[in-house]
């Protein structure tokens, strides 16, 4: 195990490997603002695209009235859920969510009709000329009154509840009667909005085959495709996916938003369509991270070992199913944390109802519970006298233990240590007072240091990387090897989205770790190319990371051979610095030269080893690939009068199994605490019968520079035997771990409760 520790230091760059601090390919230009994000697109003859709306949470559409809108002069097509050319529904995982609404309304936002026009506010003015015959009806809003009446309380003909897992291990009813401490907790998270600057948008290109080009920001190219290719009546192979700039994702993007409605208005009128929404509009064209309702009772030895523990948690998927089964299993397999708990009760329910669509989010069913575990612990540890740090190091699972599943965890699993050094980092200075930025509020005046309290608290979370429960997992890429300019250059193709992480940087830093050439380019992604799968699941280093590799591994073999028959030799030969070189003889040909003008190329997949479905009954079985650990400390200032926090530090220690790109990783670390800091203390999408109030940045909060407080690093190096490079995902077990450890930090200034995130105000003073 090998250890790092940074605190706001610039890492210098690389020379472009694994391992170096590689810079962005698309940095500069996206700093400078020349970077074509899908919204920037546009050629000749463009219409432009607008949807309407459903206004309500629930009703019927008795009739509609299109002749209005038809009739605006500039207004080319205007079509409804009669004008879909093939398969009227689409889905992630169950085909429920109409292309446009067919006869009712589920949800505040709904598609109902589309425009096609050749200005944006004619298409808009089109729109505000359809007529509609409503049948407003009661919406179903209370996600644990659909658990207790799953039939009484329908959105959907299948039933209230899309997924119930239960997990059982042990007696908990002999366990709870042995307890010496019993502490219980309700707990409930809000609604989080992904909140990406670049807003729904792309470009549908009619082509002369009768096809279609289709240029869109997504997470997934190929599962937009098998969801898209049917409703537009088209078979595959005539639906060309080209990934587009994408300004932001964190799952907001795997479900599918304009890229159908494009794709039918782009083939009614013949001519290329462009779909871009505006901020308001985004907030009701994608999902969110589903809110939860939990309930947790554990009990321990008087000592802090945890005997048993329950927990319930219900989620709140909204109209459709999206990925809320997945987010269930999530829940479920890690709604108890890392820790040793040879007793347990857990049920996770994801429901159906008529607020907001909730699919997938950083930390995807895992966020939720950790909120409420992480309570738990610093409940058990004040109830048993213990310290926040050591309940935690007391029950701590490692290497060896097992999950609430029963799978073992096979790899380094280094809780305990963590905890240990994130305790022993040293703690911010008190604040010089008498500069107001130092203070909650800031130079708003509202305190100048009065009712002001520091306090502290921690946070341990667990994700799994990659996807799950059987799910067959795989990424492709192809390699090619030729000479350019006199010089070997390298192109890596696969179908994985660029949202943001540096995975572009990452493909081309093992290129050249593997085939030892500096000239390396990556093609744009697009489906000419398998199945990358998505970027999600903290999953793309670990898989299109591991395609590649395989894919230069083929073509270094090729090379190699190439180069003994040249050289008529059988020495151990490698590939650097754009020569063959021999072990014992040092550089012995130019890779140039062994080639000629010959090309060498390889396409790979790349799969991981092989997990299994939870039992329906137990919950039992090895689900996850790979599990991430992320634990933080938290220092927050509290104005106890008014209500007010400032975060004054983050601290963080994390196990990447292997530091890819340092600069990249850090950036990762920042981001996803920072969303976990917004989900604490800022973000909800507030609905009230179904409706959502705040759809705008002006009223849904999410934390800005200011917010933003220096952090500490510490960056653990445990390899995984299983990945490549023993590598584990980072970008989302930063956002567990980071609200817990605020929330606690500002319980231990306040002495409140605080079940509830994001906490406000009135939580704090009231």
């Amino acid at each position: 195990m090998t250890t790092s520790a940074t605190r706001g230091n610039v890492v210098a760059p690389g020379r472009g490997g694994v391992g170096d601090s590689a810079l962005r390919p698309d940095g500069t230009l996206k700093v400078t603002g020349e970077f074509a994000y899908a919204s920037d697109l546009w050629i000749d003859g463009t219409l432009f695209g607008a949807t309407l709306r459903s206004p309500y949470a629930r009703a019927r559409i008795r009739a509609i009235d299109l002749g209005p809108a038809l009739a605006v002069p500039g207004v080319e097509a205007v079509l409804t859920h009669e004008d879909v050319p093939g398969t009227k529904v689409y889905g992630l995982d169950h085909a429920d969510q109409p292309v446009l609404a067919i006869g009712e309304v589920r949800y505040q936002g709904e598609p109902i009709a589309i425009v096609a026009a050749d200005h944006p506010e004619t298409a808009r003015r089109a729109l505000e000329r359809i007529r509609i015959d409503w049948e407003v009806l009661e919406p179903i809003t209370d996600a644990r009154a659909v658990v207790a009446d799953p039939d009484g309380r329908k959105v959907q003909e299948r039933g209230g509840v899309v997924r119930h897992q239960p997990v059982r291990v042990g007696d908990v009813a002999a366990a709870r009667a042995r307890a010496e401490v019993v502490v219980s907790g309700e707990f409930s998270v809000g609604i989080q909005d992904q909140a990406f600057l670049g807003p729904e948008s792309g470009l549908a290109v009619p082509a002369e085959d009768g096809g279609l080009d289709l240029f869109v920001a997504t997470q997934w190219l190929h599962q937009d495709l098998r969801q898209i290719a049917p409703c537009l009546g088209l078979p595959q192979e005539k639906v060309r996916m080209t990934l587009a700039g994408v300004g932001g994702a964190f799952g907001g993007r795997e479900d599918l938003s304009m890229q159908i409605h494009a794709g039918m208005l782009a083939l009614r009128t013949g001519r290329p369509v462009r779909i871009v929404y505006n901020r308001y509009e985004s907030f009701f064209g994608h999902v969110h991270r589903h809110p939860a309702l939990m309930r947790y009772e554990y009990g321990a030895t008087r000592d802090g070992r945890i005997g048993y523990a329950t927990a319930e948690i219900v989620l709140d998927g909204g109209a459709y199913t999206s990925s809320t089964p997945s987010v269930v299993a999530n829940a479920a397999s890690l709604g108890l944390g890392p820790y040793e708990i040879p007793n347990l009760e857990i049920d996770a329910y994801g429901v159906y109802t008529n607020n907001p669509p909730c699919g997938a989010m950083r930390g995807f069913g895992a966020v939720q519970a950790c909120f409420a575990y992480e309570s738990m612990m610093d409940r058990l540890g004040a109830a048993c006298g213990l310290g926040p740090v050591e309940i935690r190091r007391i029950n701590a699972a490692g290497q060896g233990s097992k999950l609430a599943t029963g799978q073992v965890i096979d790899s380094p699993a280094p809780l305990a240590e963590m905890l240990t050094r994130l305790a022993a980092m040293p703690m911010p200075a008190a604040p010089d007072r008498t500069d107001l930025r130092n203070l909650p509020g800031g130079v708003s005046q509202t305190t100048h240091g009065e009712g002001v309290v520091r306090g502290v608290g921690y946070g341990v979370g667990i994700k799994n990387i990659c996807f799950s429960e059987g799910f067959d997992d795989y990424s492709t890429a192809r390699v090619r090897l030729e000479v350019a300019g006199g010089e070997p250059a390298v192109v890596v193709h696969t179908a994985a989205a660029e949202v943001g992480q540096g995975l572009v940087t990452l493909q081309e830093q093992i290129a050249r770790t593997e085939l030892g050439v500096d000239r390396v380019t990556v093609a744009p992604a697009d489906d000419r190319v398998g199945d990358a799968g998505s970027s999600s699941a903290s999953r793309q280093s670990y898989m299109t990371g591991g395609a590649v590799r395989a894919a230069c591994a083929a073509v270094r073999a090729e090379v190699l051979a190439l180069a003994r028959t040249r050289l008529g030799t059988d020495d151990d030969l490698s590939l650097a610095g754009g020569k063959v070189v021999s072990a014992s003889a040092g550089a012995v040909a130019a890779i140039a030269d062994v080639l000629g003008d010959r090309a060498v190329e390889h396409i790979r997949e790349y799969r991981h080893r092989p997990t299994v479905p939870m039992d329906p009954v137990t919950g039992q079985g090895d689900t996850h690939v790979q599990l991430a650990l992320c634990v933080h400390r938290a220092v927050v200032d509290v104005d106890v009068e008014l209500g007010l926090v400032k975060v004054v530090e983050l601290a963080a220690v994390q196990d990447v199994g292997k530091i890819m790109n340092r600069l990249s990783l850090e950036g990762q670390i920042h981001g996803g605490t920072a969303q976990g800091l917004g989900l604490a203390l800022m973000e909800e999408i507030v609905v009230q019968d179904g409706l959502v109030r705040n759809p705008s940045f002006t009223d849904y909060l999410i934390p800005t520079i200011l917010d933003m407080p220096p952090m500490r690093l510490d960056i653990l190096e445990s390899p995984d035997p299983h990945a490549p490079y023993g590598l584990r995902g980072a970008g989302e077990p930063p956002t567990l771990s980071s609200t817990p450890a605020i929330v606690a930090a500002v319980r231990d200034a306040t002495g409140r409760p605080l079940n509830r995130v994001p906490i406000r105000p009135e939580h704090i003073c009231r």
